[in-house]
């Protein structure tokens, strides 16, 4: 019998994800022959502080000083969960240029500076792998390089954050205004501490720009994405969808069309009968369309210590095959186009508009005057009386271009008779 050899790996970060990392690897301890081929050992760790207590970590493969990882040769492997630019970037960079392959989970990285990484690890030779970058333990971007390569797509949206899918969740089913269902996911610890990438879309943002990027074989950075959040969200707007029989959803969308990318975060109305709507809670769903494939989603946990974990260790588990047979480096960045990014501005959507009108003769008319003058056309209006003397309109319109509803709305707010435009949400 062939004598199996260790691949040594280091791990940069000893915070959420790279304690499930850890735990997960002494856990499989014995199953790693098995699945790799090989014994898979965690060499060394760098972390901030030496002296914290870690319990249950090997307090002899804590390291604060990263020549100690750069300068081993016999690391082959180095997992990076630390988050942020810097200094993960250069480490990594530095990892690559020395021959080392490298799995990370720093969306925020891969979404500004994926194409610099993905050619030094072409230059080099070595495997550079982002799974858990997007939706945690979900499987989406192994499937979209690979099992879906022979696909055309056209279409990837999905929930991609599961703090905003909490809250709205908690809004829909519990009646929970916004700040109540924001200090339950908070004491959930699903909210950071300070929630606005969460809340406002930036995170969901980062995750887009990475799946469109890959879905369609052009490059999507972050800075591309037009992004808007769920703090506008009210109850008086869930009650609406529920009437329309309808979810409203924090959606990354992207699309592939004939004038070039489409690229976004914000909510929208989903038909209660779309494969997103049923997504609650925490979970994380991605839906996806392609010409051979027709319709697939993703489902699952999008965070966490071991979800994250997980898909941090399949991209370990396929480095160490690649070892094995000494093929690392074979898939490399697939951005071969250079599909332009369309400008939002001529982005179509349809929308739900609620907005508080003065209650009489000749108002209704003058809105859709308005809306005709700007090509807007409506496919939906439900009127209700408030109280002293005004009404509350909801207007729901047909596909228009993101700019002719945005010059409606302006005109709508310039009428005498408007006196709240109270809700724009788009519609899928």
């Amino acid at each position: 019998m062939t004598e199996k050899r260790t691949v040594k790996v280091a791990l940069l970060g000893l915070g959420t994800v790279g304690s499930g990392v850890y735990k997960l690897v002494e856990r499989q301890q014995n199953e790693m022959v098995n699945k790799v081929g090989a014994d898979l050992r965690i060499e060394k760790i760098l972390v901030h502080n030496i002296g914290k207590k870690r319990d249950g970590v090997d307090a002899s493969l804590l390291t604060d000083r990263w020549e100690d990882i750069i300068d081993d040769k016999e690391v082959e492997i180095v997992i990076e969960v630390m988050g942020g630019i810097e200094p993960a970037r250069t480490m990594i960079l530095e990892a690559l240029n020395s021959g080392k392959n490298v799995v990370t989970a720093n969306k925020d990285l891969v979404a500004e500076y994926g194409k610099e990484l993905l050619d030094a690890a072409e230059n080099n030779g070595v495997d550079f792998l982002f799974e858990a970058a997007v939706a945690g333990g979900i499987p989406i971007i192994r499937p979209l390089k690979q099992c879906l390569a022979s696909n055309e797509l056209d279409e990837v949206i999905g929930i991609i954050n599961g703090t905003t899918n909490y809250i709205l969740t908690k809004m829909f089913e519990d009646g929970m205004d916004f700040e109540e269902a924001l200090a339950k996911a908070t004491e959930l610890g699903y909210a950071e501490a300070d929630p606005t990438a969460d809340i406002e879309g930036l995170d969901a943002g980062r995750k887009v720009a990475i799946m469109a990027s890959i879905a369609f074989h052009s490059r999507v950075v972050f800075s591309d994405v037009y992004t808007e959040g769920i703090t506008g969200i009210t109850a008086r707007d869930i009650q609406y969808a529920q009437e329309f029989k309808s979810v409203i959803k924090l959606l990354g969308v992207a699309h592939n069309t004939e004038d070039g990318i489409e690229v976004g975060v914000y909510p929208m109305l989903l038909p209660k009968d779309h494969p997103l709507a049923s997504v609650r809670d925490s979970f994380n769903a991605v839906f996806v369309h392609g010409d051979a494939v027709d319709d697939a989603m993703f489902y699952g946990r999008g965070a966490g210590e071991f979800p994250t974990a997980s898909a941090v260790m399949g991209d370990v588990i396929d480095v160490a095959r690649d070892i094995q047979y000494h093929c690392t480096g074979r898939i490399s960045c697939t951005c071969y186009r250079t599909t332009p990014i369309k400008k939002f501005d001529d982005v179509k959507n349809k929308f739900f508009l609620r907005m508080q009108v003065d209650n009489k003769p000749g108002v209704l008319a003058a809105i859709a005057s308005v809306f005709g003058v700007h090509k807007v056309s409506i496919s939906k209006v439900v009127q209700k009386i408030i109280k002293g003397g005004t009404a509350e309109l909801v207007i729901v319109t047909e596909a228009v271009k993101e700019y002719h509803m945005q010059d409606a709305l302006e005109h709508l707010k310039e009428m005498e008779t408007t006196r709240e435009i109270s809700s724009i949400i788009r519609e899928y």
